[in-house]
């Protein structure tokens, strides 16, 4: 059994713990249903008010304010009952005989994006819901809003797939399979090329120089990776908090990367953290973080799953998204620790940790009984 837990803000229910308080402690996500048995989660996508969960069957799930569109089509009776995640309604876009398994999920603020994967199992069809007032929706010059999954016409081209798919608060990035780069939403910093401008549809970036396989979006900045061997790195956009100036030339050997409103994050190979950015609260790595196995990033503050199964929180904690802070809303170079394998039952196992705005998310699979 697939268990969520969530802690930090939570004014529209966007945790899924049956209430719209913040909390400080990890309390449990509620379902409409059990998630499958053989389920687990890939990846937590948060925006400014909802949350969007995907799991290896494909399944996506909603949990906070679904006014905007982001969550799709909804029912009274689920916004009328205390806050939990539902499935989200595809069926305007298939049928019982050509399901809608969902590859790639990414979320901006008021807007959902995702790929759907086709007989062959590559994600060759783009999704969107939700308001996109500078674009983010992809959808072209004259829809701002749409509260059903719309296939977002002619992207990607022909014989490509989506291979990651990123975005934060006003524009989303996809990597396609040939190593080109495409993205849409508000690129008037230069976060999505060149010409600097709001774009309503997916456009190519030109001129990057190298194949890329990883982006990650932050507020108005894109950071762009080549394969692990290459170690080719490239942040496009705003140069606020030195996020261009302070890019090392290489990052070979690059494991995972995560990027914050004002902060990028990369895991290295021997399991220490690089990040650089803004550290007002406390939003870099800490000196002394443990070796690390995997991270998450959200707005401002991260965690990091460590070697010894510790789930420690840094940054911006106002929310209780770090953890209970003593003093102040922000963690100030120090770590909490707001889960741990040391507690959790014989058997059980953290599988994944996500990070959203001011939320924080551990996912713990039980030994079968």
């Amino acid at each position: 059994m697939l268990l969520l837990f969530a802690l930090g803000s939570n004014g529209s229910g966007q945790l899924g713990i049956g209430h719209k308080e913040d909390v400080s402690v990890p309390k449990d996500a509620h379902f409409d249903a059990d998630l499958p048995a053989t389920a687990s989660i890939t990846k937590i996508a948060a925006g400014g008010n909802h949350t969007i969960i995907l799991t290896t069957a494909g399944d996506i799930y909603w949990s906070g304010d679904p006014n905007t569109g982001a969550c799709g089509k909804f029912t009274q009776t689920q916004i009328s009952q205390p806050p939990r995640f539902h499935p989200v309604d595809l069926s305007s876009v298939s049928t019982p005989q050509d399901s809608f398994r969902v590859g790639l999920v990414a979320a901006a603020w008021e807007a959902s994006i995702f790929t759907r994967l086709d007989v062959q199992g590559r994600n060759t069809r783009v999704y969107s819901c939700g308001t996109g007032l500078k674009g983010e929706l992809g959808l072209g010059t004259f829809i701002f809003r749409t509260a059903t999954p719309s296939l977002i016409p002619d992207f990607p081209p022909p014989d490509t797939e989506v291979v990651d798919l990123a975005a934060c608060m006003g524009h989303v990035v996809a990597v396609l399979s040939n190593g080109d780069v495409w993205g849409w939403g508000n690129g008037r910093k230069g976060q999505i090329g060149a010409p600097e401008d709001i774009v309503h549809s997916p456009r190519k970036i030109e001129g990057l120089g190298f194949k890329v396989v990883k982006a990650v979006c932050g507020k108005e900045f894109t950071c762009l990776l080549g394969s692990p061997e290459s170690g080719n790195i490239l942040v496009l956009g705003s140069d606020k908090w030195g996020i261009r100036a302070e890019v090392p030339d290489q990052v070979v050997g690059w494991q995972e990367v995560g990027a914050s409103w004002g902060n990028l994050f990369i895991l290295k190979a021997d399991g220490s953290l690089l990040s650089w950015g803004r550290n007002d609260h406390g939003q870099l790595a800490p000196a002394n973080l443990p070796q690390t196995k995997h991270i998450a990033v959200g707005s401002e503050h991260a965690l990091a799953l460590g070697e010894e199964g510790d789930v420690t929180a840094w940054g911006w904690g106002e929310h209780g998204n770090c953890g209970p802070l003593s003093s102040s809303d922000a963690t100030k170079g120090q770590q909490n620790v707001i889960a741990s394998s040391k507690f959790i039952p014989l058997g059980a196992k953290i599988t994944t940790i996500g990070a959203g705005c001011a939320t924080s998310w551990v996912a713990i699979q039980m030994p079968s009984t």
